[in-house]
């Protein structure tokens, strides 16, 4: 299962795009969905400034395992979770 988030309709309402950035990785976690595709568009790059910004603050980067940028489409973003911890974050080194 992956899920989606088109950026397009809501790109210049940044409380907006802060709520649906978070609600889609609720959903990611709720629905234990291994990918989410993350549509900023190409633009002039700053919707995907911010999504980046928003993905790199500590609180949601523990929710998800690693953010891997489209190399054929640069205005698409894929954030991949791994569900086997029980509350979503990663574990700690030993």
């Amino acid at each position: 299962m992956k899920l989606k988030l088109d950026l397009h309709d809501i790109f210049n309402r940044g409380q907006e795009i802060d709520r649906a950035l978070r609600g889609i990785i609720d959903e990611a976690i709720q629905k234990k969905a291994p990918l989410v595709e993350i549509i900023p568009g190409k633009g002039s790059g700053a919707l995907k400034k911010k999504v980046i910004r928003f993905l790199e603050q500590k609180e949601i980067k523990q929710l998800y395992h690693r953010v891997e940028k489209d190399g054929d489409n640069w205005g698409r973003l894929f954030v991949h979770f791994r569900h086997n911890a029980p509350t979503g974050k990663r574990g700690r080194g030993r």
